[in-house]
């Protein structure tokens, strides 16, 4: 039986709660100032933690080894276990040409480049982060729109702004469920909470978006569209997230978004055309990406008499070889037939069903039949600080009823659906995970992490000490959450490490403890722009690789904007102004 001591290091609880900091301290200054591989930094991390608890805490050397293990195995089933099919699905309809046919249609939708950024960027990205998230969004978006003619640092900065409201509820509400788990608090309720707050943020983004792509101006001659999407996004986001599922929340969300543009763009158009276009002095520049721009126009965007050049390429942007100029040489003269188009529409239909059909009340009976919750070896009789039995050690099973098992199943009628032959969806299969190698590693180390600090009392530790901030720490809540995504780039990182500090934190200061762990990871969306990693994915898929200091700068400024915004709304809601937004 272990029962952690918070005030362990010499009886006091400051001094306790600094050394509790190192593993984090570790990892921030590992990722945010050495830059060091994410997977070298988090299993350094780890062992940190793993010290702090032998050393600083006392736990017993099984324990502490077998929460590790815990952790690491969470990290894996069910959080990766999402993300691997749905790359897996993704993959697919790469080798088949589908993604191609699927962009295309995108472009078809509207020639405006403004709109283009919220229908892609927004819509689609809030889709594909329904689906997979950990980055995927940044990486896809940020290559359709070069293709469409966007310049590759406007591309990744649209990518990465956009990539926040969906984020809570991204990958099937995994940083949901991570939550819930290593807080103790109901699932559904911090839904709810959640589903309070960033569809606020989901008014604003689209906005910022056209903001980024054409200043004020472009933001006055859009308003129209942006108002619809963000109003559309952020009403089916809150109504799903509270009345509907959790896990199907983004993807309400993002069809809705997406649908509400499409219809008023068949009642409303804005008064003229944002192109971007090169100019004379660009010429090296123009002739790379000269097919890009043919793909823009071939949807009509310079055709229109009311087209408005955008800003200028720089010499210093390159077009990526990789992606805008190749793509546009394949779509040249392309016409897709409307069975291509339903083929790469087909998966996520196929998802999106699937889904659905798992909520309904007797298949997902049937479904959570086969479920097993069993104590994890090796930390029986672990207490938390308080003396109660820890909710930790309870491992659940649900083989079946996983998102990750429901995308497996997806991913496999998905194989027919578009003509895939199996051993072809087999090696794509297993090129996903060589893929995925690394952030394979890094989550599991993430987790184990969580789980070691968790276990021992240090997240308690911090979390009593913070409280000396008293009422204030409803403005530091959504910080934390945002300091964790920035290091981790994750969502689900982050509530795994803030999860259980939040709530410890929240308890002794008299604050609502589900209001805080939603706050960690309402704030933590924010932080997902300015993270090392997806900096870095969104640098390498528009062949930027190296500027990721540039595309910092670009954003940062939007993440504190917004974060601020989110830390007002927290506080508010903590207190009788906004109160009874809260369920």
């Amino acid at each position: 039986m272990y029962r952690p001591e918070l005030d362990s290091v010499a009886g006091s609880l400051t001094i306790t709660a600094l050394v509790a900091m190192l593993p984090l301290l570790t990892l921030f200054v590992l990722l945010g100032v050495l830059r060091l591989a994410a997977w070298k930094a988090a299993l350094i991390s780890l062992a940190v933690s793993i010290v702090v608890a032998l050393t600083a805490y006392s736990m017993p050397v099984g324990a502490t080894l077998s929460a590790g293990l815990e952790g690491a195995a969470f990290g894996f089933f069910p959080i990766l276990w999402i993300v691997i099919n749905a790359i897996w699905v993704y993959n697919m309809t790469v080798e088949t040409g589908h993604f191609d046919v699927l962009r295309r249609s995108f472009a078809k939708v509207s020639d405006d480049q403004r709109i283009q950024a919220v229908i892609i960027a927004f819509c689609f990205g809030a889709l594909l982060e329904a689906l997979a998230g950990f980055g995927t969004p940044v990486a896809i978006t940020s290559v359709m729109l070069i293709a469409l003619g966007f310049r590759p640092m406007k591309a990744a900065v649209v990518a990465l702004v956009a990539n926040t409201a969906p984020v809570a509820f991204g990958a099937l509400a995994v940083p949901i469920t991570t939550l819930a788990t290593v807080s103790g608090e109901s699932e559904h309720h911090l839904a709810q909470i959640v589903g309070r707050q960033t569809p606020l943020l989901g008014v604003f983004v689209p906005m910022a978006l056209v903001y980024i792509v054409d200043k004020g101006k472009g933001v006055r001659a859009t308003l129209p569209a942006t108002l619809t999407c963000g109003i559309a996004f952020a009403v089916a986001q809150f109504a799903t997230s509270n009345f509907l599922s959790t896990q199907l929340t983004d993807i309400v969300a993002a069809l809705v978004g997406a649908l509400s543009v499409v219809v008023l763009l068949r009642v409303w158009q804005p008064s003229d055309t944002y192109v971007e276009t090169e100019t004379d002095d660009d010429e090296l520049v123009g002739a790379r990406s000269s097919s890009t721009g043919g793909a823009a126009r071939s949807t009509g965007a310079t055709a229109a008499s009311g087209t408005r050049r955008g800003e200028v390429r720089r010499h210093d942007e390159p077009v990526p070889s990789t992606s805008a100029h190749d793509l546009a040489a394949r779509d040249e003269g392309k016409v897709d037939s409307t069975g291509e188009v339903v083929k790469a529409y087909a998966p996520y239909l196929i998802i999106i069903a699937l889904f659905i059909l798992a909520q309904l009340p007797g298949i997902k009976g049937a479904l959570d039949a086969p479920t097993r919750s069993f104590g994890w070896p090796g930390l029986d009789g672990l207490q938390t600080a308080s003396g109660k039995a820890s909710t930790l050690p309870t491992f659940k099973l649900n083989w079946l009823s996983a998102a990750g098992t429901l995308m497996l199943l997806s991913g496999l009628l998905t194989i027919p659906a578009i003509g895939i032959s199996p051993s072809k969806a087999l090696r794509a299969y297993g090129a996903t995970y060589r893929q995925l190698a690394s952030a394979i590693l890094t989550v599991m180390a993430v987790l184990g992490l969580a789980y070691v600090m968790n276990a021992s009392g240090q997240t308690a530790s911090l979390g009593s000490w913070m409280a000396g901030a008293g009422s204030a720490f409803a403005i530091l809540s959504p910080i934390l959450g945002w300091l964790g995504v920035a290091v981790t780039g994750s969502d689900t990182s982050s509530n795994s490490l803030f999860g259980a500090l939040q709530v410890s934190a929240a308890k002794d200061v008299g604050l609502s403890p589900a209001l805080m762990a939603a706050a960690n990871s309402s704030g933590g969306v924010l932080g997902k722009m300015i993270s090392p990693q997806n900096l870095a994915i969104a640098a390498a898929a528009v062949g930027l690789s190296g500027r990721e200091g540039d595309l910092f700068r670009k954003v940062v400024g939007w993440s504190l904007g917004f974060l601020a915004f989110m830390c007002v709304i927290v506080f508010l809601q903590s207190t009788a102004v906004l109160g009874w937004m809260l369920p």
